[in-house]
């Protein structure tokens, strides 16, 4: 059985799609950023509690001050990128719940009054959506360059506070030279598929 997705876009997206380590000085606008994001909101989220918050690090100031928390490898190909995002978790997702779930909207404070259950959930949830906001940046026709080699308590309190956790940061931008490493492996549909 195929695939209904045009084979182009599963290249696009999926096969021929990798982590971009350089970029080119085109810019990636507001414009393209509101596109990525008005398409990947609709990717599926426990509760709709979409968790996820991002911040874009344009000015020079602020690209420097990222740089300095990104771990050695990491910081040239940062301070290059055209633009650079902070995906982080908002711990207080549970505020916005009324409004994104109102099937039940008591789901506020029967599942997420505590903070531990609220940080679990914004994790794995934000974390989802990253990978969709990953994604959608290679949609819109660019390349993301996800890392988490970077001191995120450094880049927490430089860039959000307490209540956001950060979780990667991603280098956006078109394609530059030599800007793959070769195709890693992949585990084969039998390595990872369980029929019980």
């Amino acid at each position: 059985m195929s695939l209904v997705l045009d084979p182009a876009a599963q290249d696009l997206l999926f096969r021929e799609a990798r982590t971009a380590n350089t970029f080119t000085d085109e810019p990636v606008t507001e414009e393209q950023v509101q596109a990525i994001y008005d398409l990947v909101k609709y990717g599926p989220t426990a509760f709709n509690q979409t968790p996820l918050r991002i911040t874009l690090v344009r000015s020079a100031e602020a690209r420097e001050r990222l740089v300095q928390h990104m771990s050695e490898g990491n910081q040239a190909k940062t301070a290059s990128a055209p633009l650079v995002a902070i995906l982080s978790a908002d711990n207080e997702f549970h505020e916005e719940l009324p409004t994104l779930f109102p099937a039940f909207p008591q789901a506020k404070d029967v599942f997420f009054s505590e903070r531990s259950a609220r940080e679990n959930a914004a994790g794995m949830n934000a974390a989802l959506q990253a990978a969709y906001f990953i994604v959608g940046i290679r949609a819109a026709g660019l390349a993301a360059g996800p890392m988490t080699g970077f001191d995120f308590e450094g880049v927490r309190k430089e860039f959000l506070d307490d209540d956001h956790t950060p979780l990667m940061v991603v280098n956006i931008g078109k394609p530059g030279a030599d800007a793959w490493y070769p195709r890693s492996p992949r585990l084969d549909f039998d390595q990872v598929v369980t029929t019980v």
